[in-house]
C-alpha cells in the first residue's frame, strides 16, 4: 500500500528564445503544450499532492524557478523537457544547480525531447534521476507509487533511470489504448486567452521530418478520444469562462471513413456550444462535408500540412499527397470563407533548383505569396532534422548527417544541389531579416499593423522577385558571386526599402 501522498511538482521549465532559430516552432509538437497538465491530473487524480507550474505563463526565468523550487523541495518533481536549440545546455545546468544548492527529490524528465533522446541523457548527464520514455502518465503514477512506498524503480515500463548507464535494453510501455482514460489536463489560462484541446494522440502516416510517430510506436499510430469526451471537457471549460480553442491535435481528423465518422459526431456535439476553434489537418482528409460542418461548428482557423508542391519531394518525405490534392483542400477552404494557414517546406536536402521552382509555381499559383508575414515564411521554411525522426535515421544511414546541438539532437545534412543549398542560405538570411524587422515595435513593418502598407506590398514583391532571379541565375550559369557578397546587397536593398516607407 501507499505510504503517503507524494509532494510532486510538475514543471514546465522556461523558454528561451533561439537567435537562429528564433522562426522555428519545430523543436516540440504543438501538443507538447498540454504534457504538464495531463501529468498533473493524473497525479491529483491518484492523490498526490501536486503543484502544478507553467512558467511559460508565469514568466519565471531559471533562476526564479530555482528559488521556488528549493523553497517547494518537493519529493518528485517531473519536468516537461523541451529542446530549447542553443540554449539547451542551460536546461542542464538548471538541475545541476538544484542538486548543488539541496535540491533532495527525485528529478525526471518527460516529453518528446527525453524521449527521443533517453539514451544520450542518461549516458552524458548527471542530474536527471529517471526519464519517461514515450507515453508517460502511467509511468509517472507508477514512479510516484513506488517511491512513496520505497520500492524499486528498475521494474516498472517505460522508466529510464540514472542508474542505467550504458544499459542496451529499455522494457517499453505498452500504449493506453482508450486516451478516455486520461483525466482532463489541468490549465493556467488566463482570461479571453485561447485554450488548447487535445481530441487526439498520434499520427496516422510516418513523414520523415515528423517526430511524432517515433514518439509513440515508431512508426503510425492515431488515436481518437470519443467525441463525448472532447465535448464534455469543452462544456466544463467553457463554464470556467472559455470560449476560444485550438486543437493542437498532429491531425485533427483522423484516417480514413472511421475518422471523418467520428470527426462529423464531434462536430454535432460541439456545434450547440457556439465557440471558436482553430484546428490542423492533413490536405486529404478534407471534402465538402467536412468542410461545411466545420464552419458551421465555429471553425475560424485551420492549417493544412502541405510541406511541397514538388511531386519528388513529396515522394522523399513519404508524405503520401499530391499537389493536387493541396490544392483542392486550399480552394475548398476559401469555398467556405476560411483562408488557410500552410505547413511547407521549401527547401529540403534533397531538393533540386527544379523542386524549387516547382514549389514557387505552386504558391503563387495558389495565391499563397500575397502577404508579407506568409509570403517570408513560406518561402524560408527549411527541413530540421531531428533525432528519432525517420529522416535522422535515413540521413545518418547515408553519411549525410553531421551532429548538432546537445546530444546531437539536430542533424545538419548535407544539400545533393550546392546550388539548393547557396540559394536556401542567401533566401533563409533576407526572410530572417525581415522577420526580426516585424518584431520591432518601431518598424513600420511591425507585424501589429493591422493593414499592409505600400512598404509591405513593396517588400513582399522585392522578396518574390528575388527568389525568382536566384532560381533563373543558379539554372543559367553558376552564381558569380559568394553568398555573402549576395546577402550583403540585398539586405542593402530591403533596407532601403523599408527605410523608403
Amino acid at each position: 500500500m501507499q505510504r503517503k501522498p507524494m509532494q510532486i511538482c510538475i514543471l514546465e521549465h522556461p523558454r528561451i528564445r533561439s537567435h537562429e532559430r528564433f522562426n522555428d516552432i519545430a523543436n516540440t509538437p504543438l501538443w507538447s503544450c498540454l504534457m504538464g497538465g495531463y501529468a498533473a491530473a493524473i497525479l491529483q487524480e491518484a492523490g498526490h499532492e501536486v503543484t502544478f507550474w507553467d512558467t511559460t505563463k508565469t514568466r519565471w526565468d531559471f533562476a526564479k524557478t530555482t528559488g521556488q523550487l528549493l523553497d517547494l523541495c518537493p519529493d518528485l518533481l517531473c519536468i516537461n523537457a523541451v529542446y530549447l536549440w542553443e540554449h539547451t545546455a542551460i536546461l542542464f545546468k538548471f538541475i545541476n544547480t538544484l542538486k548543488r544548492q539541496g535540491f533532495t527529490g527525485h528529478i525526471n524528465f518527460f516529453g518528446f525531447f527525453p524521449t527521443l533522446a533517453w539514451r544520450s541523457i542518461i549516458e552524458k548527464t548527471d542530474g536527471v534521476d529517471s526519464i519517461a520514455v514515450g507515453e508517460y502518465e502511467y509511468t509517472l503514477l507508477q514512479l510516484a507509487q513506488r517511491l512513496s512506498e520505497k520500492k524499486t524503480l528498475t521494474v516498472i515500463p517505460g522508466l529510464a533511470l540514472s542508474s542505467m548507464k550504458n544499459t542496451p535494453l529499455l522494457v517499453k510501455r505498452t500504449l493506453e489504448i482508450d486516451p478516455d482514460r486520461f483525466p482532463f489536463p489541468l490549465r493556467d489560462c488566463g482570461p479571453d486567452e485561447t485554450v488548447s484541446i487535445l481530441a487526439s494522440r498520434g499520427c496516422y502516416n510516418h513523414c520523415r521530418f515528423c517526430p511524432i510517430p517515433s514518439y509513440y510506436n515508431d512508426g503510425p499510430l492515431w488515436q481518437g478520444r470519443s467525441p463525448e469526451k472532447v465535448a464534455a471537457e469543452i462544456s466544463l471549460l467553457i463554464e470556467q469562462g472559455y470560449n476560444d480553442f485550438y486543437f493542437v491535435d498532429p491531425n485533427f481528423i483522423g484516417p480514413g471513413r472511421n475518422g471523418k465518422k467520428r470527426t462529423l459526431q464531434l462536430l454535432d456535439l460541439i456545434r450547440p456550444l457556439n465557440i471558436n476553434f482553430g484546428m490542423e489537418t492533413r490536405p486529404n482528409d478534407l471534402d465538402q462535408e467536412i468542410m461545411d460542418s466545420l464552419v458551421a461548428s465555429g471553425l475560424k482557423s485551420l492549417l493544412l500540412g502541405i510541406e511541397s508542391g514538388s511531386k519528388s519531394v513529396l515522394g522523399s518525405l513519404d508524405k503520401y499527397s499530391s499537389q493536387t490534392i493541396s490544392e483542392n483542400a486550399i480552394a475548398l477552404c476559401r469555398s467556405v470563407g476560411i483562408e488557410p494557414e500552410i505547413g511547407f517546406l521549401m527547401f529540403v536536402p534533397d531538393s533540386t533548383v527544379q523542386d524549387l521552382n516547382e514549389n514557387l509555381q505552386f504558391l503563387l499559383k495558389n495565391n499563397l505569396l500575397n502577404h508579407l508575414e506568409r509570403t517570408v515564411n513560406l518561402l524560408s521554411h527549411c527541413q530540421i532534422v531531428l533525432m528519432g525522426t525517420s529522416g535522422y535515421i535515413r540521413f545518418m544511414e547515408q553519411g549525410r548527417i553531421t551532429p548538432k546541438g546537445m546530444f546531437g539532437f539536430e542533424g545538419l545534412v548535407a544539400f545533393h544541389d550546392k546550388k539548393v543549398e547557396l540559394i536556401a542560405e542567401i533566401v533563409v538570411h533576407e526572410c530572417h531579416f525581415v522577420l526580426r524587422e516585424m518584431a520591432r515595435e518601431e518598424s513600420p513593418l511591425y507585424w501589429k499593423i493591422q493593414e499592409p502598407t505600400n512598404t509591405h506590398v513593396k517588400l513582399n514583391n522585392y522578396l518574390i522577385h528575388m527568389f525568382e532571379m536566384l532560381l533563373f541565375d543558379t539554372q543559367k550559369t553558376s552564381l558569380i558571386d559568394t553568398a555573402d557578397e549576395i546577402k550583403g546587397k540585398l539586405t542593402t536593398d530591403i533596407q532601403d526599402i523599408i527605410n523608403a516607407g
